[in-house]
Order: C-alpha cells, then structure tokens, then sequence
C-alpha cells in the first residue's frame, strides 16, 4: 500500500495549514466512485472525493484530514494513513473481459473491480457468485488484487440473495466444531438432577402463544384473578406468571456455545430461512417451551391491581410443562367467540384465555394512562414459493394475542429492569432516549407548517407525542403527522447506563424475554440469578478487558449513539467493569443494526426481482418520504417502495421545503408530502444496487401519448418544436443540478449524448463565418 507522506500535504497551498486536525474514521463507500468518513468523534461526515477513493476500500478504518470545502459547502478530505482494514471478504460475480479475470462486487459501495491472477480462480466459473479475499490492497495507481475463496453458486439458485447477504454483512452463519461438540453433548431432555433447587410448576397450565410459522417458544404465560388483602378492603387484582426459557442453565459463561452466542448476538430473520444465535439442538429443542415436555424456565411472578398496576414482583428458577400451544389467530378466535369450534376445542384453557385477556385490557389502560406512545404502523411479510420466488407481499395483521403477550412480555421486561436496578448490579438497559435538539426543532417547525395547534415542550413527555397523534387521528394527513412524530424519536440502544424508555415511557426497562434469540436477554438472566443467589455476576472474557474493550467501544460508538445521560464520574475500581459492560452494550446494538440491515437488504432484493416482472405496468400508491431529489412512493397492492426522481414530476423546478416535508412546483404550486396519492410506472429496476425507480403518471394520459411524447411527438401526432424539447431538456438538466441523488443516465443515453454533442460541434466547424 502507497501511502501518502506529510510532505505531499503542503505542496497544495489551499491546505498549507500546520494546525490541520487529523481524525479518525470509518470509510463509507458510494456507488458512484465517492465516498465519506464517518467520524470517530461524532463530527459531520467529511467527503472523499473519487482520487481519494482510489486506494481505500469500503469500512477501511482511516486516519485523514480536511483540506478544503467543496462547491457545496461539505468538508472534503484527504487520507493520511489506512489505520486498519478489516478482513471482511468482498462478495461479487466473476468475469472474464478480454482474457483478465475479475470480480465485480455486488456491493457497489466498493468502487472498482477486483483482480483475479490466472490459477487463483479456483474452480469458479463466468458469472458465478464468488467470496473473494484480497492478497493486494488497491492503490493510488493500481486496482485490488485477490483470490476466490469461495464459490456460492449461480445468481438465481434460490436463497442465493441470503447467502450473498450473511457474508456482505459479515454475520456468522456456521458454528464453531467446539460449540456444536458442546451441544451434542447435553441431554436430550430435562433429567431430575436438573430439577434441584427450582419451583415445581408443572402442575400450573401454562401456555404458549406463537404466529403459526414459529418453531421456536421463548415464553409461557397464566393468568388467575386473586384478591389483594382481606374483609372489605380486599382488592381484586391478578396473578400473572411469565415464564421464560431457561438459556442459562446450559449455556455457561465463557463455553463455546456462549463464545459463538456473543459473537452472533442476535438471530437472524429472512423469508423462509432463520440463523439462529444458538445451536439447533437448544434453539427448537431443550431451550424451547414446546407443548408436554417438561422444561427449564426462569419465572417473573407478578400481582397486578385491577387498574394494571405491578403491585409486586418476584424472579425465582423453576420446572414447568406447557399445557398447549397456541397461535395468535387461534386466540383472537376464541376471545372474540368463546362458543365459537376454537374455544370448543380447547375449552378447557378458555377461562384461562380470558383472564389473560383481563390482565391485559388493565395494563393497556395503564399504558393509556403513562403517556406511552402507541402508533399503528403497517408492517409486512413476504410469501415465497419453494424456489424462494415471491408468491406476494402481505400486511401482518395485528390482533388482540399479539397485543396481550406484548403486555405481558413489557411487565416482565420493566420487572426486570427494576430488580438489576434495586439491586444496584451491573447490568444491560434498553435505553430509548427522547429526541435530540435538532429533531425537536424539525418537528416543532413541521406541526407549525402543518396547522397543528399543538407542539413539544423542551423537555417532552411520550404522551405530548401521543397526544398530538390522537388529536389529528381525523386528519387526511395524519399518516404523515403520525410518520414524522415516529421519526422525531431515536433509536433504542443497549447500554449500562439507565435514561428510562422514552417511547414506552418506563424509568427503567431492558429484555428478559427472549433469550433463545437475543443475547442481552441471557446476560439479563445471568444477572438477575447472581442476584438470587447473593454473588456478581462477572462478564465473559469476550473481548480480552482493558485495552481490547476501549477499542471496541470507540469503533462501535460510530455507529450506535450512546446516551446523552451520562452518570456521575465513577469510582476508580468500577472503570473496568463498567466499560465491559459498556462495549457489551455497544456490540450488542451493533449487531443488532447489522441483522437489521442484512435482513432488509435480503428484502431490498427480493423485492427488485419480483418487480422485474412488472417492468411497464401502473399502480396506485402514496408518497411515504419527500426529499431534495425526488419522493419515494410505497405501492398499495404490493407494499413495494420506490423512488419518482424529481426529474420525473413534470417540467418545472421543484424546491424542497424541510418545514412541511414536501416537494412543491414553483410554477404550478403542485405539492408531493407524505400522504400524497399518486400514481406511477414501474420504470426500472437495479438488483445490484437494490432500487427500484417509478415515473409518474397522470391523470388521462396513456402509454400510447406516454411512448410518442418520449419520441418528440405530441398526442396528437404533430412533432414537437424543437425549442418546447429543449426547454424541457432545460429544465429537467436545472432539477438535476439542483439537486443530489439524481439517477445516473443510462449507457444508451450517454451514447446519444454524445454522439450528438460530438456532431453539433462538427456542424459548428463546417459553418461559414458571418459577415
């Protein structure tokens, strides 16, 4: 690698400047050859122009600096020194161009091509999907060169865009020989010898209550209605026990199973296929509370007050047997008809249905009655045939079970949160801090823009966000009020440091419940069993402590915000264990944003390839963003997103107004914010780079006037003048100049443009002088 020395700074006098800052970074790649660094210290990204490119890779970690401002006012900077590379391998297809092999990576954030040396192709053949390890670092003057270390296979072989994604990402997907050594060894069942020093409570029917394509179960719940005190000032109340899998009991701090769980943090979902965080055999076997089997579990005990109230609270290990296994779908049937051939089938846990149902409509009152934010939003499922081809997209319809385990699932968890906290234990909090300074602002300006007599204090509470959401609930565009009050908010994090749940509106909330899945779930369970006991639970020696855990927490820091709360200075002897703690919270997110993105880019690619097949045809939609280039429009039939660049809203100059979040016509004063209805064409589709693009269509035109107008000639069939194409031409090259993010023209396109660039100058050279 050629680096470049302090001397070659100076030669430029625009950055002649001693005092210049160096700062450290992550390089994020674009897909147009730029590229940004992501500072360490929280500053704004500083642009890297494309030379700078050249000899940097995406998520290289660099020292750089500032050397000037371009034309649009961004810091642009230069690197100084190439700090560290990660070993992540590049994922692309392999070619062959004129006798050379490369690899084009399927990450365009990348830049450039990968060589390939005759004989380090392995057995890949032309148009494959390959894993590529670098054995040459791009420099200023020379492309990277590598080796095949993988082949995956074709790029339509099903469930390639998984196995494409997982290593794009970096996401373990196979587990170490040790870890599933480990597993094998466990038995097959729970032995009486695991049994010791746990509450029986087997003969309590407890119950699980699942979507109908779960192969997993990380909770039971029972409910019984119970009288709090005595004679005529007895309360009537509940007795809601959660019982949760018991992960810790086989999974051991420091074993490999636990090394592999920590590395992978998380499991994974895509369509069709789950990377589970532990292994088979505990995941859908020993750790999952399947129906007549007995199995380990640690239990929250909650007394609950008729207004929904957690009066008290207790955690003990205990032996449970679930007595069925129910679906969503099932329970909705048999609460909303309790004579209905659901309830007759099971009639003998309806009662117990029906005091779980009790329980909840008391604590969604108190919810109510907190201030928590509760916003409906429509999420979806993809449905895929046998090939891994999409059959359709679907809404997830949320009913009445699905919101009477959330509550039960949130009791647990603010159980939780508050014993780790009585008990002043380290532990891992699920922080969701309000929104910043900056957010506050937008959204204040935004509900003024709107016409919305209701705003935020400086300080807000969840339920002035709730209250503004439930006053414009009549409002045609209160889908768009609802999105930016969503948006205002931040994202929630794991972390040691205690700021309460903002969106929940809880002092202190973590996860207890799902510990098969999550791995801050199992160290909350840890925790709160060395509690029990009278011990501390001391963290796994993931990362090695001291200088390893300060580097992890700085690099990870980029990515995930920590908490503006910060607590007093702590003591000395507490340092070490706290920043363990600290960069625990800090991979945890991380990971937790990485499954997030592979699976959405899993999603991202499904959905580009089945919107292939409607290249052409039209949809209704509505605008679910407006940006400075364009609005992306969500299809009502398919749930599939997309982007109407402003190029492609009419020929006129549209601005961007930041204050009501929309585009609008200076000419036509035609406006484009979320909640606008439009309709749009399918124009083209980018699987590599996962975009879809739409046209808009108006109102009366059809594809034949569409086709001719492109052409240059009017619905009618005269030709257009000459002056009308470039006046348009004009101010469509003015959109576009104004504007970032504009789609890059097409091969065909550049061609004719300079062809005909090419032309007018030759026709300029032939034509006589004038007199």
């Amino acid at each position: 690698m050629r680096f470049r020395k302090e001397g070659d700074h100076i030669k430029n006098p625009a950055v002649a400047n001693p005092l210049l800052e160096e700062f450290e970074g992550t390089v994020q790649g674009h897909r147009d050859g730029h590229g940004f660094v992501q500072r360490d210290d929280g500053e704004a990204d500083v642009y890297l122009p494309p030379n700078e490119m050249r000899a940097v890779l995406h998520k290289d970690r660099v020292k750089a600096r500032i050397v000037r401002t371009d034309r649009r006012g961004r810091p642009e900077g230069r690197v100084v020194e190439i700090v560290e590379r990660p070993a992540q391998p590049i994922i692309g297809r392999l070619l062959n161009e004129g006798g050379v092999w490369l690899v084009a990576p399927e990450d365009k954030r990348y830049g450039q091509d990968v060589l390939i040396p005759k004989g380090a192709t392995g057995t890949a053949k032309t148009g494959q999907v390959v894993v590529v390890q670098l054995t040459e670092p791009p420099a200023l003057f020379g492309q990277p060169v590598g080796r095949v270390a993988e082949v995956l296979g074709e790029i339509d072989d099903p469930g390639m865009e998984i196995e494409i994604a997982v290593r794009k990402y970096g996401v373990p997907h196979v587990f170490s020989e040790a870890c599933l050594a480990e597993a094998k060894a466990l038995p097959d069942k729970v032995r009486p010898t695991d049994r010791r020093h746990r509450i029986d409570l087997r003969d309590i029917p407890l119950c699980t209550i699942d979507g109908e394509d779960a192969r997993d179960f990380d909770d039971a719940v029972y409910c019984e209605p119970m009288k709090m005190g005595r004679g005529k000032t007895a309360k009537t109340g509940w007795r809601l026990l959660v019982a949760i899998a018991d992960v810790s009991a086989y999974v051991k701090t420091g074993s490999p199973i636990d090394i592999d769980a920590y590395d992978r943090a998380t499991s994974v979902y895509f369509p069709r296929r789950v990377i589970p965080m532990l292994p088979e055999k505990l995941s859908n076997g020993l750790c999952s509370l399947n129906p007549d089997v007995d199995r380990l579990c640690m239990v929250c005990d909650m007394v609950i007050t008729a207004e929904g109230e957690i009066e008290a609270y207790q955690f003990y290990p205990a032996v449970m047997h679930s007595h069925a296994r129910f679906t969503y779908t099932e329970v909705a049937a048999i609460l909303a008809n309790t004579r209905g051939p659901e309830a007759a089938r099971r009639k003998e846990r309806v009662q117990d249905l029906l005091n779980l149902a009790d329980v909840y409509r008391a604590l969604l009152a108190q919810r109510s009655k907190r201030g928590a934010v509760d916003f409906e939003t429509t999420e979806t499922q993809i449905v895929c045939d046998e090939s891994g081809r999409i059959e359709k997209i679907v809404p997830r319809t949320r009913n009445e079970a699905h919101r009477l385990i959330e509550e039960a699932m949130l009791a647990a968890n603010v159980c939780s949160a508050d014993f780790i906290a009585q008990s002043k234990h380290p532990g891992l909090f699920r922080v969701h801090e309000g929104p910043t300074p900056e957010k506050k602002e937008i959204l204040r300006n935004y509900l003024r823009a709107m016409g919305v007599g209701m705003s935020i204090t400086d300080e807000p509470h969840p339920s002035e966000f709730q209250a503004i959401a439930e006053a414009t609930k009549g409002r045609p565009d209160s889908q768009q009020i609802h999105t930016m009050l969503l948006r205002s908010m931040q994202q929630a994090i794991y972390t040691p440091i205690n700021s309460g749940h903002f969106g929940l509106a809880y002092d202190a909330y973590t996860h207890f419940t799902s510990p098969i899945r999550r791995y801050p779930d199992l160290l909350v369970h840890r925790v709160i069993k060395a509690i029990l006991d009278g011990a501390r639970y001391q963290l796994p020696v993931l990362p090695t402590p001291g200088e390893a855990h300060a580097k992890l927490a700085k690099r990870l820091a980029s990515r995930v915000k920590a908490p503006t709360q910060a607590p007093a200075k702590l003591p000395a002897a507490q340092t070490k264990e706290t920043q363990a703690w600290q960069a625990a919270g800090l991979h945890c997110s991380a990971n937790e944003r990485r499954a997030d993105e592979a699976s959405r880019d899993v999603e991202a690619w499904l959905k580009c390839k089945y919107m292939r097949e409607h290249l052409g045809e039209e949809f209704g939609g509505v605008v679910t963003a407006a940006t400075t280039f364009g609005i992306f429009v969500t299809l009502d039939a398919m749930y599939v997103e997309g982007l109407v660049h402003i190029t492609e809203l009419g020929g006129e100059y549209f601005k961007f107004d930041e204050a009501r979040q929309e585009l609008r016509g200076e000419r036509t004063g035609i406006r484009y914010s979320i909640g606008t209805r439009v309709r749009v064409q399918v124009s083209r589709v980018d699987l590599d780079g996962r975009k879809i693009d739409f046209r808009l269509v108006r109102e009366g035109e059809d594809l034949t006037a569409r086709a001719m107008r492109d052409k240059g000639v009017s619905a009618q069939g005269v030709p257009v003048k000459a002056s009308e194409k470039r006046q348009s031409r004009q101010r469509a090259a003015s959109n576009s100049s104004r504007h970032e993010g504009n789609l890059p023209a097409s091969p065909i396109q550049a061609l004719k443009s300079a062809v005909k660039k090419a032309a007018g100058k030759i026709k300029k050279k032939r034509r006589p002088p004038r007199p």
